[in-house]
């Protein structure tokens, strides 16, 4: 009897030592899961939510085009994954991307760092609304309707003369574009900034 008693103590012990271990992991994978979710999330809990929608390569293809022929410095607002960025800086650009959500940022980041051609690439985690858009006379942006004349009047408060605006999904308001690429939701509009 003894050894029954001992026998069935030692199988408690080995399915609690199990059962502890399922749980330590899923409460693991759970709180993983929550972690990496919650950049996600967060956007549609700001005043103007501005949800990680990646590029098309049709939209790519628009920036791209838009592009032709232009130097210089390129910023992306709202760089996401950094295919925008990644791209531009393969053209010859100088180009940045400022994007809000750290898994993003630390992803085009280590994108960047796998590719000796994207070099010339850097990405910020930082608020677009606190963003300097001085530095750039090139500028892209996918946002949202709610956004784009806020944005559009920080790029008269901000940017240079001269300066190319490409607009994706949205234009803005009450400027004219120059030209427009494409059509639905790959229409990408041209802007340059006149003072």
């Amino acid at each position: 009897m003894d050894f029954e008693l001992t026998s069935s103590s030692k199988t408690t012990t080995k399915t609690s030592s199990f059962g502890k271990a399922l749980i330590y992991t899923t409460g693991g994978l759970a709180i993983g899961v929550s972690v990496i979710c919650i950049p996600f999330v967060s956007p549609a809990f700001r005043k103007i939510c501005l949800p990680y929608v990646p590029a098309t390569n049709n939209q790519l293809l628009g920036v791209t085009t838009a592009l032709n022929g232009r130097t210089g410095r390129l910023l992306d607002v709202g760089s996401g994954d950094g295919r925008i960025v990644l791209t531009a800086a393969k053209l010859g650009f100088k180009a940045d991307g400022v994007e809000l959500n750290p898994v993003l940022v630390y992803y085009s980041r280590i994108s960047a760092l796998l590719n000796s051609q994207y070099r010339r690439a850097t990405f910020y985690r930082r608020n677009l609304w606190k963003f300097d858009l001085m530095p750039y006379n090139n500028i892209v942006i996918f946002g949202v309707e709610q956004m784009m004349a806020d944005f559009e009047k920080k790029l008269i408060q901000e940017a240079n003369d001269g300066t190319l605006v490409v607009a994706c999904r949205f234009p803005l308001p009450n400027m004219i574009p120059i030209g427009t690429i494409g059509h639905g939701v790959d229409t990408v509009w041209k802007y340059i900034i006149k003072r």
